[in-house]
């Protein structure tokens, strides 16, 4: 056995033994991307407390240090551990923290950098919740001394780790924005209340091997693998926000379908709190989408979509009354508001109308696609404190031929007397402050899938700019959230704070 092993190899193999022979065990954790003098000094400190130096890392699909990170594979990183002397163990760990390590190795010592010794300073916030782990199966944790070196900063510097047009936005960015403003933004955002009102949409992905072109008709061939469905619409961003808020309502109108209601309840009843309405005549939206996999590239093709969509838009007068009736027992109590506007009936006149009279700080997405026939147009609305929507979506309410988008986001910022974003996919986002526009370049350099870039740009630029930070870095964390949506399939997952400030931090250290 060499020193790369599985956790489950050396529960099965390695642990016992060295139990019974009393090794002290010492555990690193880290990506380890890019292995520098301050590696070295760390690892050696750390051998020197126990017998058994094992260091583990994280997969490179569960890192989210920014573009292009890790540079290195799994393979290479753990190779380069290997290769040093004293270390004993390599392992790989599969998830977003250290805990399924800590649960195999169950260390007497969990070692990290000086770096991480002030909790209250860790952008993570997830110091505590392992050192709480580590204690919990009877270890203690250690923190190492040395200078402090930076794989980000050699990778983005050294090694051009960060496109161009990144380096020089970001260079310029840090001279008015530090890590330490976007962490107290973040605190901020904790003590909001967040109000999130819009429909409630079942994506179901259906994904396919796509065999050729039918050989009578002009069609793709292709045959079925597997369905998963995820909760999006204004379900997905709520839980984007309640990563980053401690109280998050969703208020939106549901079929009767029992299994959509028990799964939001399960997924979200922890998280998210429900105001929920039910509609007996009226089905939950579900979209189907059916996808191929191009496995070179890891992201997906959309070849067919069907809209479980009702023709004529809106919900009987029963329901519609018991859901205004809420929106107005509650609106008030809220810090901020997130409306989602689908275009598929929920948000009426009524409701339109309700939010922008009664929310303290509006938050506005209008969406124009093919299932609201491209008429659900933004400039329905007379109020925004902040907004979001894409370029098509701009061209259509304003359709001049000839004239540049970003006159065009000028004047909707005006009419709707406020600041917002145009998203602009790989070429990055707008934002409009007061008049003046500043552009930030797209921060991902692969897209899994698109379908939840734009909920979570939305989010967490729209979270932000409620919390009192600029436009301009509602456009940063906005981009940010894009960027970690556009490598989450459809809404599996939420993006999360931690991930977020994560990203941040690497765009910053520079």
């Amino acid at each position: 056995m060499g020193k790369i092993i599985t956790k489950h190899e050396y529960k099965e193999k390695v642990k016992d033994f060295l139990k019974a022979q009393k090794k002290r065990v010492v555990l690193c954790h880290g990506v380890f991307d890019l292995i520098h003098p301050g590696h070295i000094i760390h690892f050696e400190q750390a051998k020197q407390l126990g017998d058994i130096l094992i260091v583990s890392i994280t997969s490179e699909k569960f890192v989210r240090k920014g573009p292009g990170r890790p540079y290195f594979n799994d393979e290479m990183r753990m190779k380069f551990l290997e290769a040093i002397e004293y270390i004993d163990y390599v392992m790989l760990s599969e998830g977003y923290t250290v805990d399924d390590i800590v649960e195999a190795v169950e260390p007497d010592l969990y070692v990290k950098g000086e770096e991480y010794k002030k909790a209250k300073e860790d952008i993570t916030g997830k110091i505590t919740e392992e050192q709480e782990i580590v204690e919990k199966h009877g270890g203690k944790i250690f923190f190492t001394s040395g200078e402090v070196f930076s794989s980000t900063k050699l990778i983005n510097t050294a090694l051009s780790g960060l496109p161009d047009d990144v380096r020089e936005y970001m260079e310029d960015l840090k001279n008015r924005y530090s890590m330490k403003d976007i962490k107290m933004y973040a605190d901020r955002i904790s003590r909001l209340k967040v109000l999130v009102i819009g429909d409630t949409i079942i994506d179901q992905y259906t994904y396919c091997d796509v065999q050729g072109m039918m050989s009578k008709d002009m069609g793709y061939s292709a045959r079925l693998d597997h369905s998963e469905d995820y909760l999006g619409g204004a379900v997905a961003i709520a839980r984007h926000l309640s990563t980053f808020a401690e109280s998050v309502t969703l208020a939106s109108i549901i079929g009767k379908e029992e299994d959509i209601r028990l799964r939001i309840f399960d997924e979200l009843a922890d998280s998210v709190n429900l105001k929920l309405v039910y509609s007996h005549e009226i089905p939950t939206i579900i979209k189907k989408r059916y996808l191929t996999r191009n496995e070179k590239r890891e992201e997906y093709r959309k070849i067919f979509a069907i809209n479980n969509i009702p023709a004529k838009p809106g919900f009987e007068k029963e329901t519609r009354n018991k859901f205004v009736e809420k929106l107005e027992e509650v609106i008030s109590n809220y810090d901020v508001v997130f409306l989602c506007d689908f275009g598929h009936g929920l948000v009426d006149e009524e409701v339109m109308k309700l939010v922008q009279e009664k929310a303290k700080y509006l938050v506005l997405n209008c969406q124009t696609n093919s299932s609201n026939k491209g008429m659900n147009l933004i400039t329905k609305y007379m109020r925004a404190d902040v907004f979001t929507l894409d370029q098509q979506e701009l061209n259509l309410a304003y359709p001049v031929y000839g004239v540049d988008e970003r006159k065009k986001l000028e004047k909707l910022s005006r009419h709707l007397n406020g600041n917002g974003w145009l998203t602009r996919g790989s070429k990055g986002a707008y934002g409009v402050a007061d008049g003046k526009i500043r552009e930030c370049p797209a921060f991902t350099l692969t897209v899994k899938d698109t379908v939840g870039a734009g909920d979570a740009f939305f989010s967490l630029a729209g979270i932000f700019t409620a919390a009192g930070a600029p436009v301009e870095v509602g456009t940063f964390m906005g981009n940010i959230g894009g960027a970690l949506g556009a490598n989450i399939v459809g809404n599996k997952e939420s993006v999360e704070k931690v991930n977020a400030l994560k990203f941040a931090s690497t765009l910053l250290n520079i």
